[in-house]
């Protein structure tokens, strides 16, 4: 049926691409290919299965571009922040979610939404009819990625993700680590604790380099190049590019205080945040490595508190594809050689969940208002959503383009600006003042 809309992939582009177009009124069959078809991240047949990390980082509209970006799709009716904000964790300052039960909420919205259907299993070629959204994520499947390499003409790009361990929270030892978010952030007592931290000495922390530095990693197949998007390096990388990188880093010691030793400041402190509701499973901060699994284990049992701990999860690291998007695709993400083909997601050139979901949102509605006949513009450029897009589909340099992070960079400078150049926290209010007004008027349109 030409008014059907199909999806590739159930991930969070998928699942709210899907639901954006489900609730304009178009009927969607989104096409995932697990549980018959497994990957290496991925643990459960749920869609919006997160993977590397349990948090939608910074909440903050008003002073942070990701922040900024939660707000525009929760004003645009958003799946995913709104499963977000049903499946919340304490994290501080950022939204981070218990990604089992978050994954299940959006499983069953999708599911008993009476607009979409689910069909399993892989597809292996780009659809040559129809209406269709590619929204298969980093771990496309290798069939379909050769598929798009053929159809795009270009050799696939590709960096490669990492993903960080969990441990259990009853093997820690609470005797050293104690329960602080940074600079005490938080509207609650418990946001405000939302971090558990172990600190180091400068002897420990001196160690613990040389042991990163001299743990077995994980080998790539002959001919691939390590490439990492700088956003989620593994820490042997960051260690490499500097004795002091992890310190000023994800170990970094500054606005935490040693509640069993609060006089003297430690060297360097890692902070693990909660991974699920009942509080039982914690994530490493910034912990995303290539160690093979019996190093990570001795690596990390160094840490002061973790001597005796016990992992639910090591880390690992996968490969993670991405299109030239600037050179292929149009400003309504369409595949300028096939234009009833769209791409979102992080397979555009977007680096994050929030972002992902957010490429799927415009994605739904685009697609959903093509389908019905009429004419859905972009979002202005002055809007997160418009300047993410327009970075991807023509404002990036093609030659150097890489994945990307929502950030202030992409942004329109302000002008008329009182009393010359602004403080960062001004400019940056100005920012998301006009980008909230520039977002409602394009809903509202």
């Amino acid at each position: 049926m030409e008014n059907t809309l199909h999806i590739i992939g159930g991930g969070l582009a998928g699942s709210e691409a899907a639901f954006q177009a489900a609730e304009a009124g178009v009927q969607v069959i989104l096409h995932e290919m697990r549980p018959k078809v497994e990957t290496f991240a991925h643990q459960s047949g749920d869609f919006a299965e997160m993977v590397c990390s349990n948090s939608f980082r910074s909440d903050d509209s008003e002073q942070n571009a990701v922040g900024l970006l939660h707000w525009e799709m929760r004003e645009a009716n958003g799946l995913i922040m709104r499963m977000a904000g049903e499946h919340r964790l304490p994290a501080g300052g950022a939204l981070a979610v218990d990604r089992e039960a978050f994954a299940r909420g959006v499983s069953e919205v999708i599911r008993n939404h009476p607009n979409i259907t689910i069909e399993e299993g892989e597809i292996t070629e780009l659809p040559t009819d129809g209406n269709w959204i590619i929204a298969t994520g980093p771990l496309t499947s290798g069939a379909l990625g050769e598929s798009i390499a053929r159809e795009t003409g270009a050799e696939s790009l590709a960096f490669f993700d990492a993903i960080a361990p969990i441990v259990y929270f009853d093997s820690v030892n609470m005797d050293v680590a104690w329960m602080q978010s940074r600079y005490d952030k938080g509207a609650t007592e418990e946001e405000q604790k939302a971090y558990l931290n172990c600190p180091m000495t400068k002897d420990q922390y001196e160690g613990f380099i040389d042991a990163l530095l001299e743990a077995d990693k994980a080998e790539f197949h002959e001919g691939e190049t390590a490439k990492y998007f700088d956003g989620c390096l593994p820490i042997e990388v960051m260690a490499e590019r500097g004795r002091e990188t992890l310190r000023f880093g994800p170990m970094k010691p500054v606005g935490l205080t040693n509640e069993h030793d609060p006089e003297n400041k430690a060297y360097a402190v890692v902070q693990l945040r909660r991974d699920n509701t009942l509080g039982t499973l914690y994530n490493i901060v910034g912990f995303q490595t290539k160690m093979k699994y019996g190093a990570q284990q001795d690596v990390f049992r160094m840490i002061p508190g973790l001597e005796d701990a016990s992992f639910a999860r090591l880390g690992g690291i996968h490969r993670n594809t991405f299109m030239n998007s600037p050179t292929l695709l149009d400003d309504q993400m369409r595949l300028k050689s096939r234009p009833n083909l769209r791409f979102a997601g992080q397979i555009t050139g977007v680096e994050g969940y929030v972002e992902s979901a957010a490429m799927g949102l415009l994605a739904g509605r685009l697609a959903a208002a093509e389908i019905q006949g009429k004419t859905l513009e972009t979002p202005p450029l002055n809007s997160a959503m418009g300047a993410l897009i327009h970075h991807i589909t023509g404002g990036a340099d093609a030659k150097t383009f890489q994945p990307m992070n929502v950030n202030f960079g992409l942004f329109q400078p302000v002008d008329g600006l009182k009393g010359g150049r602004r403080g960062r926290k001004d400019r940056y209010k100005a920012y998301t003042d006009r980008a909230k007004e520039a977002w409602s008027a394009w809903l509202n349109s």
